[in-house]
């Protein structure tokens, strides 16, 4: 017998509509980008080190809100392929990363397809979606503020 409160989460979480709705964007931005060999997540990482410069992988997962593992993952593809490199380490590991001339190549590369994508994402947010949104910026300001 289903009840009234578990009709309500099930109707009407916002928690579970945001992340689906995420996961639907994302996986836009991700479909536009496959040809480059690289995820939107990666485009944001390298976008986010372009704007701080020089930092510490924890600074970037912090702005981004991502998980450590994730952003290991993703600067280790990176620096495999040229576009992220480690400017200081020890013993301990990667101090600072950088972007490279080749990762802010690897941006202008993009950008067609990235624009083509948020071209999409709007139309699927719509303009209040949108407008909602944007209203959260201070996530890449904050990165140029530590």
């Amino acid at each position: 017998m289903v009840t009234a409160s578990i009709d309500e989460i099930a109707g009407n979480c916002l928690a579970v509509r945001v992340r689906l709705l995420g996961r639907a964007v994302t996986g836009l931005y991700d479909r536009a980008l496959e040809g480059h060999g690289v995820s939107i997540a990666q485009v944001n990482l390298m976008a986010a080190l372009g704007k701080a410069g020089p930092c510490s992988p924890a600074r970037i997962g912090e702005v981004l809100q991502l998980e450590r593992s994730t952003v290991s993952r993703n600067l280790s593809l990176l620096m495999k392929h040229g576009w992220v490199e480690a400017v200081s380490a020890d013993a301990k590991g990667v101090r600072e990363v950088a972007l490279t001339s080749s990762g802010r190549k690897k941006i202008e590369t993009v950008m067609p397809e990235w624009r083509q994508a948020q071209e999409e994402a709007a139309q699927l947010l719509g303009v209040g979606g949108v407008k909602a949104v944007r209203t959260r910026r201070e996530v890449f300001r904050s990165i140029s503020h530590p």
